[in-house]
């Protein structure tokens, strides 16, 4: 099994910046990719970021130029450092880790207020 322990979010103004950081344990094999979510209310979840073990990322076209997503393999922990955040940033932000399985954390609030 694998547990995902996300923490960093909260509540900033609108420009605004967070980090948001997610620490994997458990038995984790060393090709998996890591990565953000997040869900809105009343919307389906959509990917934010996510960065392969080799340090390929791919990202969401809103996020594009504003997030950066990053990772320490020696530690198991992904990190999306959020910059010029905006009202529609606002939601539940999960991380998200996969091999052969896909494991959730429990999700972290970001509220962006205008």
């Amino acid at each position: 099994q694998v547990q995902l322990v996300e923490s960093g979010g909260g509540l900033v103004e609108a420009g605004g910046s967070l980090r948001l950081s997610c620490a994997a344990s458990g038995s984790i094999f060393s090709i998996v990719t890591m990565g953000w979510y997040r869900q809105a209310p009343g919307k389906q979840r959509e990917l934010v970021a996510v960065i392969t073990s080799g340090g390929s990322t791919n990202y969401a076209d809103s996020v594009k130029g504003r997030f950066a997503i990053s990772r320490d393999n020696a530690k198991n922990t992904v990190y999306l450092q959020m910059n010029s955040l905006k009202p529609e940033d606002t939601a539940v932000y999960y991380c998200n880790l996969k091999d052969y399985r896909v494991f959730w954390g429990q999700g972290t609030q970001v509220t962006v207020s205008s």
